[in-house]
């Protein structure tokens, strides 16, 4: 499981981990039963203290995502691959809302963000 964070991003490194794990899983990239690295090996990857990795992990397992196992590890939790339409909605909102807001501060027209937005929509859902 590869993760990357952005430290300039605003949102905090916890939350970038919780919804990257959260994105793998209703994306099939992760699977119920699936086993995720240890927060040693995560906050090595991403070049993070492992605490801020357990507090993802603890706020995953709050959400019923993941569970951890003594001994074993933590894993994808039965039931968690499939998220509701509202957690769905809610993550693209998300990613909408932080390339508006990048197209805002980079003082890019509103109409203008309208026909990019169209071209990537009509680019990626013609070519699946």
């Amino acid at each position: 499981m590869i993760l990357s964070v952005d430290p300039a991003s605003g949102l905090p490194i916890y939350l970038q981990i919780v919804q990257q794990v959260k994105w793998r899983i209703a994306t099939g990239a992760l699977r119920a039963g699936e086993r995720l690295p240890s927060v040693r090996e995560i906050a090595g990857q991403v070049r993070v203290n492992p605490n801020t990795v357990a507090k993802a992990i603890t706020e995953l397992e709050r959400a019923g995502v993941v569970e951890t196992r003594r001994g074993s590890g933590t894993f994808v939790a039965e039931g968690s691959v499939t998220l509701t339409r509202a957690e769905r909605r809610r993550l693209v909102r998300e990613a909408c809302d932080r390339a508006v807001t990048d197209a805002f501060h980079l003082q890019w027209p509103h109409e203008d963000l309208h026909a990019l937005f169209e071209e990537s929509v009509n680019r990626i859902y013609r070519s699946e």
